[in-house]
């Protein structure tokens, strides 16, 4: 209920910015002498979202590290339950029934 809330919220703070801001701006590309001519909102939108797009990637090569030893630990513990599982059937073919007297 939160997620779309906040959701909700997100998308009319947009929608607001975009209709009180559709005047056209002219972006000029210094190195390549290149114009482009687009409304206000889709520049400052698009540059909002090329920034999250970047952070994101971001993220993901750091967090590279922590995936990779995720991963082998994973494996170490899938490893460890089968020999324990190994351990318990040997323990249980080999255990000695004494009885009570």
């Amino acid at each position: 209920m939160l997620y779309w809330l906040i959701t909700a919220l997100v998308a009319l703070v947009c929608v607001s910015f975009a209709v009180s801001n559709r005047a056209g701006v002219v972006l000029a590309f210094w190195p390549l002498s290149f114009e482009l001519a687009a409304p206000l909102y889709l520049v400052v939108l698009l540059a909002l979202l090329a920034g999250f797009l970047a952070g994101l990637l971001v993220a993901w090569v750091w967090s590279w590290r922590a995936r990779g030893a995720a991963r082998a630990n994973a494996r170490r513990i899938e490893a460890l339950e089968r020999q324990l599982q190994a351990s318990e059937q040997r323990a249980k073919d080999t255990a000695v029934v004494i009885p009570h007297s």
